[in-house]
């Protein structure tokens, strides 16, 4: 069965980092676009970044680019979310996705297999 973990959330001040894993098994990751999306109480689930399976290629959305960085350990079969520069608008449960088909900047409902997910609280 494809099984996404993820780990490394947590509670941290602003401006702080951490650095986000999502494990893969039963799979290998390189078949899959990978994204990370994130969803807050009460709001959309809000795609973050993704990082292709082909050429490496990657996606962030506005609000985060510059200040996180998606990458993959093939030998791992992991993908990290190194987050820097945390604000308290980065709170949320985070989420790693992966489908075969989907595109980078693709959409929540486009990615098949789902992480539980891991909280990630920036506050004072």
């Amino acid at each position: 069965q494809v099984q996404l973990v993820e780990s490394g959330g947590g509670l941290v001040q602003p401006g702080g980092s951490l650095r986000l894993s999502c494990a893969a098994s039963g799979f290998t990751l390189d078949n899959y676009v990978i994204a990370w999306f994130r969803q807050a109480p009460g709001k959309e689930r809000e795609r973050v970044s993704g990082i292709s399976n082909r050429d490496g290629t990657t996606y962030y959305a506005h609000s985060v680019k510059d200040r996180f960085t998606i990458s993959r350990d093939t030998a791992k079969n992991t993908v990290y979310l190194q987050m820097n520069k945390l604000k308290p608008e980065d709170t949320a449960v985070y989420y790693c996705a992966a489908d075969p088909w989907a595109t980078i900047w693709g959409l929540a409902r486009d990615f098949s297999s789902w992480g539980q997910g891991t909280q990630v609280t920036v506050s004072s």
